[in-house]
């Protein structure tokens, strides 16, 4: 994490009421920003026994893809990766309907599968359609 916070996320810190935290406190608080598609993210940042964690929820809906891509580059550095877990159903905590979480292990690397898993390094959005319509032509 950041030991140095963003100062839209420092200026959206909580400093009144149960969820206070004083400023300059770093990424542990609660906070509350506006988000990158117009919807107000409630934020909150904890670090534990050897885990980064964050918590993004929205008043009305999970956050989406964007939005959690926004909070992750608020906390942590673009080179730095973190997850989002889909626990066995005997672990599931659910304390908020709209609410997800992104975790750091702080002692280890994430494992990761080559980017290559994921689709074709270098095609952008457009381009990875437009080879994709063609290869369906094809076919």
């Amino acid at each position: 994490m950041r030991a140095q916070i963003i100062e839209k996320l420092e200026a959206g810190r909580v400093q009144h009421g149960q969820f206070a935290s004083l400023p300059g406190s770093g990424p542990c608080g609660m906070f509350v920003v506006q988000g990158p598609c117009g919807c107000e993210l409630r934020i909150s940042g904890l670090i534990r026994p050897g885990w980064e964690h964050v918590a993004v929820s929205t008043p009305r809906r999970c956050p989406n893809w964007e939005e959690m891509c926004f909070v992750k580059d608020l906390f942590w550095d673009e080179e730095e990766c973190v997850m989002q877990l889909h626990p066995p159903h005997s672990q599931y905590v659910n304390n908020s309907r709209y609410c997800l979480h992104l975790w750091r292990p702080i002692h280890r690397d994430i494992p990761m599968p080559p980017p290559g898993f994921v689709g074709i390094v270098g095609l952008g959005p457009s381009e990875a359609a437009m080879w994709l319509a063609r290869v369906s032509a094809t076919a």
